[in-house]
């Protein structure tokens, strides 16, 4: 390619010159062996050197440099990948520039001239390619063109990074370079001649660690099912691990939900201060990295992304300080917290401000900001290092919020806000009067169900059901009362509602206890679901008018369970309870079709329900389930078990004296789940377990752990005793039920474990508020990021667990319907699964959601479209050879296409595959048959395309005349397809069921006999006996005319042959039906044969096409066999006769193959059209093919399918890397 002209001072130095003129030299890199010679020495020293140092020499070895014959100065204007793309650079320059460079007598305007034209072409190349201005640097890009060559990527696949390194193969280290890209991690290194690649998908990954070990300080650790890698030595090792986390989870995500990656060009970029010196799209994932950890930290909506941060000062009121920390700036939001954890935060949401505005400087406020809410606070922030920046970053923003109107409320979820315009003036941003403001005053909205108010749109359950008795007004409503002052004098001091200043006295008094009366408004304070509320006006009332009357299985599961929520509390043994239940349950299940429904969340919601109001109720639950705890309810709560797995992780770490016992006894596993997935609130009182819920709100998921570890440090020495999981269970479950609240003003609602016995004497009661106090103090050490880097770990391994017994199941299930034994089944598995993910990366006819639907059963998850198959048969079927693999491909596709979606599963496509491969001879040809017997697609526009007419029918010489006749229906399509469902197998299995092979299909069946010969050693006695076949049909197919019994024909137009045999017509040599030969194999074959063919043989009428336009078929000698890519070269023989629209065979060899002919009809010579009475059924075809001791020893052979899939994962796919990268490690790299 030609690159912008670069000074070379050494031009000689490493470099040999190959071509040469007075203006330009070729040169080629020394080590370099595509010339067939690698240098020597010499050369293997400079290849090395090229690897290590990254010299873009290994990708371009070879480059023109210009020169003025009176300069040692040399420029670079092109390089080269191979010595043809150079070439054609080489030739250019000689025909264009030589003679007109001859001209110049200046050196200076000689150089001015070949720059200026070598950037002008650059620049033309550009505007022709719409090349786009990025952010790569250079160096990038001769990184990227490098990964693609090295590992043969296309185009689609992203490089994100790449780095220099060790990778450790026993005891000897490589050097080379570790290319990250969105789908794989990729290693490469060229030392003293020995090139060695490593190719891993990330989605294979089981294990991915940074740890140190004996000789070395740092080493990556990457684990596969096929083995384990070392990669050391790295600049930056942090930057490099982290980076890996964060491919692995994007990874992860695509097996767990089908969230495939997409570059996010929605990130907000900087405007200046952007790095140079990484990737565009490295920035990209940096950015989304930074705000995810931002919407963690401050709680806020999952489509936030932070713009930047940057460190500042707070005046904070309440005690008179300036708290140093830093400020935090994204779409919606302004946030801050201390760099002391705890002192303080703060989330100030773009549609509170009123007010932006830069105060004067002085020594003591350096840099101050000045921010007013709709609330009447003030926060002053200073010392602010580029303050006028920032405040246009605010000010753009600030624009967007409150300029945007939420007019759309469709189902997808919308926003709708306030007309309010900013109006700015010098140093502040001042909003015009407000019209409506979305502020938490909009919450109080009733919504209305058809019409009709509903309670729990106003009122919280609790409120409506409080059963207070006269005797517990006493020091319980006392306590009860002191603590509703407190929080209304911490909101009289640090502010109240979503802006206020969140501090360590917040924590205490949530520690405490949240007063009844508040805690659905702190909940919704605390957990962030008031932004989402309060941006999305309207959304639940339109949520659950669309749901109301619908039912899908999570419906079906709601149902089931809503009496089993909470049946003790009176609010739920109504219909209220139970219809505000339903509905918040089924307007999420619609929301969220990924989650649906799962168990645990009517426990979970009925709760929310008792103290928010419905619509709280139903933002406090996608707060919970999308944020607060990911991936817990789906349908394989992949969530709760990645937690369980850091939960044994922190057992080990801070109970080790408990943690082999509670191993042997299995007991974490158990009660993990349970009391994850319900926040103890199925396992505990119920006054206690809100307690619970009000710190989790406000911590997060360590509050969960806390509690879990301390509730079993408490048990140690009775754990220690137990010989059993029962045992175990037993006291961990009076131990939970003892666990009281003393200061609840709740009357006491019975609950009591399941294994707690009446006989038994009571455990003695612990105090929540103590038992939380006890697991700060001796667990509080755990803190959320480290909580996080163990969840991305346990992550990796229980998703491929899941995986790994995903297809165990799969293989269990289908093993008896087929030939393959287990171990192929898990490789063919693997290689399905792995071209389904390669066209989720790289795109296909379809989505990945059509693809993927993790919902379906165990055989249906995984789907592949017509372009994965069509590789996949390539690979793996034994008839794809030749140039007729992919038609036989689409026909195949369509017929194990059983339900028109033109998608397969794994249980359909090993149906085909066994077939072809381990099924006897009559399986075989009976698969071969009933591809060929099926009608062609429907074109009919209500029905959607298959894959099968994207071949335009086969041929693309074909003219349209020959396409556009009268297509039998969907439904006639259907009905054939169904004879060869699985659950119709016994009847498909006698051959008297399957429909008659017309002579167009008979043609088609010819064509792919020919054509899946072409690359087998025998292929001339193969296709001999293949011509013998064809002429046997023929004349079999004729003289059954007449005994068909069809109808005269009506009209002397009719393309059809008489019924009669045509008087002048010579047949090869051969007897039309065969005698059976005793002995023989094929005898009884053959005398069905003779029986279908005799006057009392059971022959079927078959219902043809009428279509006087069809395809013609055209009698083709074999003189040139060996050229099986060009039908050009057969001879073409007469087809027809002046004189009648006849079939005729006059001078044919007994070798004649009958093939589709590449004119329409309305071109044939004589005017020859199919014969729509001519016809033969699979025993005909059958037996006339045991007549050839060739055909039936190339259909007989054995067919190795682990040497194919062997095959098909090192080998490579066009422009594809190897199929399952995870196994695709050259025995180069044993060193």
């Amino acid at each position: 390619m030609w690159v912008n002209p670069e000074e070379v001072l050494l031009a000689g130095a490493l470099w040999v010159i190959e071509r040469a003129n007075p203006f330009f030299v070729l040169q080629r890199r020394k080590g370099h062996a595509g010339d067939g010679g690698g240098g020597g020495l010499a050369g293997l020293l400079v290849g090395t050197l090229d690897v290590v140092l990254d010299s873009s020499a290994r990708v371009a070895p070879y480059r023109i440099l210009y020169q003025t014959p009176d300069s040692l100065i040399y420029w670079a204007i092109a390089c080269g990948g191979s010595r043809k793309e150079i070439t054609e650079h080489w030739e250019w320059l000689e025909q264009n520039l030589l003679q007109t460079l001859s001209i110049f007598e200046n050196e200076n305007d000689t150089t001015t001239f070949v720059r200026g034209k070598i950037q002008g072409i650059i620049a033309e190349y550009n505007k022709i390619n719409d090349a786009k201005d990025d952010d790569d640097t250079e160096k990038f890009k001769e990184a990227i063109i490098k990964f693609h060559r090295l590992f043969g990527m296309p185009e689609e696949e992203k490089l994100v990074n790449y780095y220099s390194c060790s990778y450790w193969k026993g005891r000897v280290p490589r050097q080379g370079w570790v290319y990250l890209s969105i789908n794989h991690l990729c290693f490469s290194s060229f030392l003293m001649g020995r090139e060695a690649k490593l190719v891993i998908r990330w989605v294979d990954i089981t294990q991915l660690e940074k740890n140190a070990t004996l000789l070395l300080p740092d080493v990556i650790q990457v684990s596969t099912r096929s083995g384990e890698h070392f990669f050391s030595v790295f600049l930056n090792i942090n930057e490099t691990f982290k980076l890996m986390e964060q491919l692995a989870n994007i990874a992860m995500r695509q097996l767990l939900d089908n969230e495939g990656f997409e570059q996010d060009r929605s990130l907000p970029k900087l405007k200046r201060k952007s790095p140079k010196k990484v990737s565009a799209l490295k920035r990209d994932l940096d950015a989304r990295a930074k705000s995810e950890r931002y919407r963690a930290l401050f709680r806020l909506p999952k489509d936030e992304k932070l713009d930047g941060h940057t460190d500042c000062t707070l005046w904070t009121p309440f005690n008179k300080r300036h708290i140093l920390g830093q400020m935090f700036v994204s779409t919606n939001y302004i946030c801050f917290t201390s760099k002391e954890e705890n002192l303080c935060g703060l989330i100030i949401p773009l549609r509170e401000v009123t007010i932006v505005e830069k105060a004067d400087s002085s020594s003591v406020l350096p840099s101050p900001l000045s921010i007013s809410t709709r609330n009447r606070m003030t926060f002053l922030f200073a010392n602010l290092k580029d303050r006028d920046f920032l405040v246009q970053r605010i000010s753009d923003f600030l624009q967007q919020t409150t300029s945007r109107i939420y007019s759309d409320r469709e189902f997808a979820g919308s926003y709708n806000s306030s007309d309010d315009e900013v109006s700015p003036r010098p140093g502040s941003l001042l909003p015009s009067s407000p019209q409506r403001s979305t502020g938490s005053d909009d919450g109080e909205r009733p919504f209305n169900i058809n019409g009709n108010s509903v309670p729990t749109a106003t009122q919280t359950l609790m409120t409506m059901y409080r059963r207070r008795s006269p005797e517990e007004f006493n020091p319980k409503l006392a306590k009860e009362f002191l603590k509703e002052q407190a929080w209304k004098l911490h909101f009289a001091e640090y502010g109240q509602g979503v802006c206020m200043y969140r501090t360590e006295k917040t924590r205490e008094l949530v520690l405490q206890g949240i007063p009844e009366s508040m805690r659905g408004e702190l909940w919704l304070l605390l957990s962030g679901a008031v932004n989402e509320k309060a941006t999305h006006p309207g959304y639940y009332e339109d949520l659950v008018e669309r749901s109301m009357g619908r039912y899908n299985l999570a419906t079906e599961e709601i149902e089931r369970d809503l009496h089993r929520s909470l049946p003790e509390h009176p609010a739920f043994q109504n219909e209220m309870g139970i219809a505000a239940l339903r509905r918040v349950l089924t307007a999420y299940a619609f929301r969220n079709p990924n989650i649906g429904y799962c168990q645990a969340m009517n426990i979970v919601t009925s709760v929310l329900l008792l103290y928010a109001k419905e619509e709280e109720a139903f933002w406090l639950l996608v707060a919970l389930c999308e944020r607060m705890l990911p991936d817990y309810y789906n349908t394989r709560v992949v969530g709760a078990l990645v937690d369980q797995g850091v939960f044994e992780e922190l057992a080990r770490d801070h109970v080790p004296q408990l943690y082999d016992c509670m191993q042997d006894l299995g007991v974490i596993s158990t009660i993990s789940l349970s009391w994850f997935l319900t926040l103890f609130l199925s396992v505990m009182p119920f006054e206690s377990a809100v307690v619970v819920v009000d710190c989790f709100f406000y911590e997060g998921i360590k509050v969960i752990f806390q509690l879990a570890l301390a509730v079993l440090d408490a048990n140690v020495d009775k754990l220690l005793g137990c010989k059993d999981d029962g045992e175990a269970m037993t006291v961990l479950g009076r131990y939970l039920d003892s666990v009281t609240n003393k200061d609840s003003t709740l009357p006491p609602i019975p609950h009591l474990h399941s294994l707690l016995s009446d006989d038994v004497e009571p455990f003695p009661e612990v105090d929540i508020f103590r038992l939380i106090r006890t697991s700060y103090e001796k667990f509080g050490a755990i803190r959320a990021d480290l909580i996080e880097q163990m969840r991305f770990k346990q992550r990796l391994k229980v998703i491929q667990t899941l995986e790994d017994t995903t297809k165990r199941n799969v293989v269990r299930t289908i093993v008896t319907e087929t030939s393959f034994t287990i171990d192929e089944l898990e490789e063919l598995y693997s290689l399905f699964k792995a071209e389904h993910l390669t066209s989720c990366y790289w795109g296909g006819s379809s989505t990945a959601l059509d693809r993927h639907d993790p919902s379906l059963p165990y055989l249906e998850q995984y789907r592949i479209d017509f372009e994965q198959f069509k590789g996949m048969f390539a690979l793996l079927f034994p008839w794809a050879c030749g140039a007729h693999s992919d038609v036989l491909a689409a026909r195949l596709f369509q017929l194990l296409d059983d339900n028109g979606d033109s998608l397969i599963n794994f249980r359909e496509f090993i149906s085909g595959l066994s077939a072809a491969c381990h099924g006897d001879l009559t399986e075989k040809l009976k698969l071969l048959y009933r591809v060929h017997v099926l009608p062609e697609p429907s074109s009919d526009p209500d029905e959607p395309d298959s894959a099968f007419e994207a071949t335009q029918y086969f041929f693309e010489d074909i003219t349209p005349e020959c396409t556009h006749g009268k297509r039998i229906n969907s439904q006639e399509n259907r009905n054939y397809l169904r004879l060869w469902t699985p659950e119709s197998k016994s009847k498909s299995k006698n051959a008297k069921d399957l429909p008659k092979l017309n002579q167009g299909q008979f043609i088609e069946l010819c064509r792919t006999m020919y054509n899946m010969f072409s690359e087998d050693p025998d292929e001339q006695e193969l296709y001999h006996a293949t011509a013998a076949v064809t002429s046997l049909l023929l004349e079999i197919g004729e003289v059954g005319k007449l005994f068909s019994g069809a109808p005269a024909r009506e009209g002397g137009d009719s393309p059809t042959c008489p019924q009669g045999p045509p008087g002048g017509t010579a047949f090869p040599k051969k007897p039309a039906a065969p005698l059976a030969l005793a002995g023989d194999p094929g005898s009884t074959a053959r005398a069905e044969a003779e029986e279908a063919s005799s006057p009392g043989g059971p022959m079927e009428d078959i219902k043809l096409e009428e279509d006087p336009a069809a395809c013609s078929a055209m009698l083709i000698s074999d003189d040139d066999t060996k050229d099986d890519s060009s039908m050009s070269s057969y001879s073409v023989l007469s087809a027809g006769s002046h004189e009648d629209d006849k079939l005729h065979c006059e001078d044919v060899g007994e070798d004649t193959v009958l093939v589709r002919g590449p004119q329409g009809s309305a071109a044939l010579p004589g005017g020859a059209r199919l014969d729509r009475d001519w016809a033969i059924t699979f025993e005909q075809f059958l037996a006339s093919l045991l007549t050839e001791p060739a055909l039936v020893r190339y259909f007989d052979k054995p067919v190795s399918v682990m040497a194919r899939v062997g095959g098909a994962k090192n080998g490579r796919l066009v422009g594809r890397p190897p199929a399952s990268a995870s196994d695709y490690d050259l025995s180069t790299l044993s060193g």
